[in-house]
């Protein structure tokens, strides 16, 4: 079973919020639910950056490596992985 790590943008708060997931749709309705605390203030979450991996141990690394970043390293990625997905629809 595929771990994912994904990161959510929320425009309202202007926000980025991090973490891990075996159904990130799933977990994307959880956070619009409002049934995460950090996440409850906004209902305008979106999935903005995902990566699959083997393991649980892989998916938590990178999900402690994304939780340090700094806010232009993240929109960095974004980039970069919103890029290689046009790519691949193009």
């Amino acid at each position: 079973m595929p771990y994912f790590v994904y990161i959510l943008y929320s425009a309202e708060l202007d926000v980025y919020n991090k973490g891990f997931s075996t159904d990130v749709s799933q977990r994307l309705e959880y956070h619009l639910k409002g049934l995460h605390k950090f996440t409850s203030s906004a209902r305008d979450w979106k999935i903005v950056y995902t990566a699959a991996y083997q393991t649980k141990k892989e998916a938590l690394i990178e999900e402690k490596r994304l939780k340090r970043l700094n806010r232009t390293s993240i929109l960095k990625l974004i980039s970069g992985y919103n890029a290689a997905l046009s790519s691949r629809h193009a």
